[in-house]
């Protein structure tokens, strides 16, 4: 993997697309960002699910990527949720109150189990 690139890979999961996220999150990620959405959109899921675990690096152009996928997600009355994310990232997101308007889980199976038994969106794992 060459720096400043950001693999994704989409998968699905009982109604909902996971987004798998693997590197940094920077301006030179936007186009592997939007691509992974729209793949996970098509599959019509009821949650897209951006999996951090293996993200090494988000910076505020990163963030605002995040944000833009958000406003996506919300006018298409999609829920968009988030987990992996390190202790760093997860303080990130509360303190720019993206936590308010997507879940956050710790790990991917919590947030499966939460997203697939119905919980609210602002279940946190």
């Amino acid at each position: 993997m060459s720096a400043n690139k950001l693999e994704v890979a989409v998968r699905r999961r009982s109604g909902v697309a996971v987004v798998d996220l693997r590197g940094e999150i920077n301006a030179f990620a936007e186009e592997a960002l939007n691509a992974a959405y729209a793949e996970a959109d098509g599959q019509a899921p009821h949650t897209i699910l951006l999996n951090f675990e293996k993200v090494d690096y988000i910076n505020s152009t990163g963030i605002a990527l995040i944000v833009g996928l958000l406003t996506r997600s919300r006018s298409a009355s999609k829920r968009l949720a988030v987990c992996g994310l390190s202790d760093h990232y997860r303080e990130i997101f509360a303190i720019t109150r993206l936590a308010d308007f997507m879940p956050v889980f710790r790990d991917e199976p919590s947030a499966m189990v939460a997203l697939n038994d119905g919980a609210p969106p602002n279940q946190r794992g």
